[in-house]
């Protein structure tokens, strides 16, 4: 099997990338293990950690390859012969870059897994992906780790080399006052803030800023039309359905869903409608919020529905975003990686089961939630914060 070509792609890929910065999840995975997958949007960053980590542990040893499973090259090759042919040659890592656009991705890795305990595999998929559903079920063989966008602290170290360690929600909702006066010091960070909010999540925003807002909805389009089509099979009226939907809701977020409504308006049933919302959550264009935090079905309708990020909704929105739903939207996309989020019934968020938070600018005050025990705000356009008025940024600083 000729591998010249995919072996070329890899040493410039390897070569090409940047080894400086790195994400936060990098060192928490277990690098050890014999089948690793990452999840994650598309754009947040899953090809660039797993080429950093390539580069640093084997560099040009040729004991590891990088491949894109999206290649020419496997329409017509097995990718299990393709990793059989490399190990035999002294491999000993494969990463291996959206798996979701591989047809046999499920049956191919279980096969390595299975086979070649010896070779490491790395791979990356949507994180629409659901390892239960492929032909063999690998939920039980493969360590799974999901990637988030970037944090603001991260926004912070990538685009202005301002090095700040995470912080727990603990420490801010206890100590925001000595946290906050003491990062000031050192820089202003509202006005960085404001960059984040506009062009922060994706890496890509290194690039180009410019070309930032064109790139968003060219990701945006590369998940509706191409990720998800892959997995669940969509026909090209779906699809159609699917954009038709992600700008209703981008023009009106945060959104109480109406389905009966949405129904009649987008000529389609009710479990399409709530389908419709579970593929745009799995894929991090939404984010959706229920009163309850256990594990519920698609099938159960969100209270409600934001976009999956901020910069999001300037990509999307027609109009310049409404302050308060940007506050929201950034509040939420940031706490509810590591944290149960859901909707309380006063105030904005229920942070597991724990704390309340009103999410506001300046001139907020406390009298919706005065009184409920363990209740916050969140207040945007403040650099230190007093008491229970936290400054909004400093939950950017959680990863």
């Amino acid at each position: 099997m000729d591998f010249e070509r995919i072996i070329s792609l890899s040493s410039r890929k390897v070569e090409k990338t940047e080894v400086g910065f790195e994400r936060y999840l990098i060192s928490d995975i277990e690098w050890n293990l014999p089948l690793v997958l990452l999840f994650g949007a598309r754009g947040a960053g899953k090809t660039t950690m797993f080429l950093q980590h390539l580069k640093a542990n084997y560099g040009s040893s040729g004991k590891a390859l990088y491949a894109n499973l999206d290649d020419f090259f496997f329409e017509e090759n097995r990718l299990v012969l393709f990793a059989e042919a490399f190990y035999k040659n002294g491999g000993e890592a494969l990463y291996l870059d959206e798996v979701h656009r591989y047809p046999n991705w499920s049956r191919d890795l279980k096969m390595l897994y299975d086979n070649y305990p010896e070779l490491k595999i790395y791979a990356t998929g949507s994180s629409i992906l659901d390892l239960t559903k492929g032909e063999a079920d690998l939920s039980r063989r493969a360590a799974q780790y999901h990637i988030a966008g970037l944090s603001f602290r991260e926004f912070l170290a990538l685009k202005h080399n301002i090095l700040l360690a995470p912080i727990s929600l603990l420490d801010i909702v206890q100590n925001h006052e000595e946290i906050a006066r003491e990062m000031v010091e050192n820089f202003d960070p509202l006005p960085l803030f404001s960059q984040y909010l506009v062009h922060g999540y994706f890496p890509f925003f290194k690039e180009s800023i410019q070309q930032y807002p064109a790139r968003v909805m060219q990701t945006i389009n590369l998940v509706l039309e191409h990720d998800m089509p892959a997995f669940e099979n969509l026909d090209y009226q779906t699809v159609r359905n699917l954009r038709k939907l992600l700008y209703i809701l981008a023009q009106s977020v945060p959104f109480t869903p109406n389905v009966a409504s949405l129904s009649s308006r987008m000529g389609t049933s009710r479990n399409t409608i709530l389908k419709m919302f579970d593929l745009l959550h799995r894929a991090e264009m939404i984010d959706v919020l229920y009163t309850e935090t256990k594990s519920l079905s698609w099938m159960t309708k969100p209270e409600k529905i934001y976009l999956g990020n901020p910069n999001l909704s300037f990509a999307l929105s027609e109009a310049k975003p409404e302050k308060g739903q940007i506050r929201e939207t950034f509040f939420l996309n940031q706490l509810s990686l590591k944290h149960l989020v859901s909707m309380p019934k006063f105030g904005d968020f229920f942070v597991n089961e724990t704390y309340v938070f009103e999410i506001g600018g300046p001139s907020k005050t406390i009298e919706q939630i005065k009184g409920l025990p363990s209740s916050y705000l969140a207040i945007d356009e403040m650099k230190v914060g007093s008491g229970k008025r936290i400054p909004l940024w400093l939950f950017g600083m959680m990863y």
